[in-house]
């Protein structure tokens, strides 16, 4: 079966989407939509623009979430998902290239979060960290005791057995990373994000969301979504929108999302989008499995 999958934030780079924009005309022209829905044009930062620019949450999360969906409508009749999911923010370009959510509103949607983000991030001084070679249960434990009031350091994202980046406030995160090297981690990084995606910390942006998500229309995916929050496949509107809000605060459990996936019948993944994040976490969760890009 062949599952489509979509990577979040960190996978952009400076000429991104370029080559589909100046050889495909309709890629060109859902890239002119953007621009026109947008009120900017995000085509010359995601073209020509510099690292600093593209990495502002308020550009980042439209480019990815752009040449993502993007790349796969242009697949034509070679797109052909039995099943999808993408990591944080890709669950939006997974729910759009299913079927659930109109390119325009999807747009959308990924704008105001990206908004709503920035703006609690400026809100809070927090930050992300990549913990490796640790066990989950490890790391959740650590995270348990370092999480007291006035420090708040969660799992966030569940990327492949051996990496989980933890998220929260700086101090907590640094007291964390101390205990998590003590305890036998292989490395632990802070990761130069702008906040604390996955935590609390998101609550603010989450109830910005949740009003947005609200007033948008969600149709019936034409294959099931596999969405972050429970790892489970999702075709019921409501359900979909309930987890996307949710979303913000909790976990990206993306070891399971894969580990589900393949025991539903996935034997291909395609990835689509920018960079190859997604292919080599599948292959860290799963060596059996037929693993491509498409940018």
């Amino acid at each position: 079966m062949k599952a489509f999958v979509f990577p979040g934030q960190g996978a952009q780079f400076v000429g991104m989407g370029k080559d589909l924009y100046d050889n495909n005309p309709q890629a060109k022209e859902l890239f002119e939509k953007a621009n026109e829905i947008l009120g900017y044009r995000i085509t010359d930062i995601m073209f020509e623009g510099t690292d600093e620019d593209l990495r502002q949450t308020k550009v980042t999360q439209p480019a990815v979430f752009l040449h993502s969906v993007i790349s796969a409508i242009c697949m034509g009749e070679d797109f052909c998902p039995e099943m999808t999911a993408g990591h944080s923010l890709g669950e939006f370009s997974a729910l759009v290239a299913a079927g659930a959510l109109s390119f325009e509103d999807g747009l959308k949607l990924v704008y105001a979060r990206a908004m709503a983000m920035q703006k609690a991030c400026e809100a809070a001084p927090s930050t992300m960290a990549a913990i490796i070679g640790l066990a989950d249960e490890k790391v959740e434990e650590i995270c348990a005791e370092v999480n007291r009031e006035g420090n708040v350091v969660v799992p966030a994202n569940y990327n492949n057995p051996g990496q989980l980046v933890i998220s929260g406030n700086i101090e907590a995160i640094g007291e964390a990373c101390e205990k998590l090297k003590a305890a036998g981690a292989k490395r632990a990084l802070p990761l130069k994000v702008g906040g604390a995606f996955h935590s609390p910390l998101m609550q603010p942006a989450k109830d910005e969301l949740q009003a947005a998500i609200e007033r948008t229309e969600f149709s019936t995916p034409k294959c099931p979504v596999y969405q972050n929050v429970d790892a489970l496949p999702h075709t019921d509107p409501s359900e979909i929108k309930a987890n996307l809000i949710a979303q913000l605060t909790s976990s990206v459990r993306w070891t399971q999302i894969v580990q589900n996936m393949i025991a539903d019948g996935a034997n291909d993944f395609t990835e689509c989008g920018p960079g190859k994040a997604l292919q080599g976490m599948i292959v860290k969760i799963n060596r059996e499995v037929t693993v491509h890009g498409i940018a």
